[in-house]
């Protein structure tokens, strides 16, 4: 008798995963939060500029996705919606506490460039910190479909099943952060950086 091929956990599709998430399996959960968390994680950073709040939010954002699993539809993939749950779960949160300006992320290295130049090192962070304080003067809704756009790398259509805006919304409310990061920071000073 010829054995069928073990599958493991991690190879399966989400869709796979929710389907044994849905009957307490512990693996398949936690397969899912392996996949999602760092994308999760990101997200709910930019949102609320510090890392333990982000890390609050991604947390809150996995346990009403576990209890809420039988309620998700399949429509969009899980991915999708679970980005919905953090997004709106970090802006309630940044709501409840005023968003706080991002400190340098933990481990994070000081330069990633090989001339092994202290100040351009330095030159990153304010440019990070630049970058943080801009995001932070748009309004929530703007800067969770741009943190959607440009941290996760979502499509327009994506950002729009996350939100559960038409695409001309989501296009507007890029093309708004744009402008007003554009506005914000100074691009000249940003280019010598590179």
């Amino acid at each position: 008798m010829i054995e069928a091929p073990t599958i493991e956990i991690e190879q399966l599709t989400d869709e796979v995963l929710v389907a044994r998430a849905r009957q307490r399996d512990a693996a398949a959960r936690e397969a899912l939060f392996q996949r999602h968390r760092d994308e999760a994680f990101r997200v709910a950073r930019r949102l609320l500029g510090d890392e333990h709040d982000a890390l609050d939010a991604v947390q809150d954002s996995l346990l009403k996705a576990f209890s809420r699993l039988e309620s998700f539809d399949g429509r969009g993939g899980f991915r999708f919606w679970l980005l919905r749950i953090v997004t709106n779960t970090a802006l309630d949160s940044g709501r409840r506490r005023k968003r706080r300006a991002a400190p340098p992320l933990v481990g994070e290295p000081v330069s990633d460039s090989t001339d092994d130049d202290p100040g351009r090192g330095l030159d990153r962070q304010d440019l990070r910190r630049a970058l943080d304080e801009a995001l932070a003067a748009l309004s929530p809704r703007i800067r969770a479909t741009f943190v959607l756009f440009a941290e996760s790398g979502l499509s327009y259509k994506e950002i729009a099943e996350t939100q559960d805006v038409p695409i001309g919304t989501v296009m507007s409310r890029i093309n708004a952060a744009r402008r007003k990061l554009q506005e914000t920071l100074d691009w000249e000073k940003l280019k010598g950086l590179d």
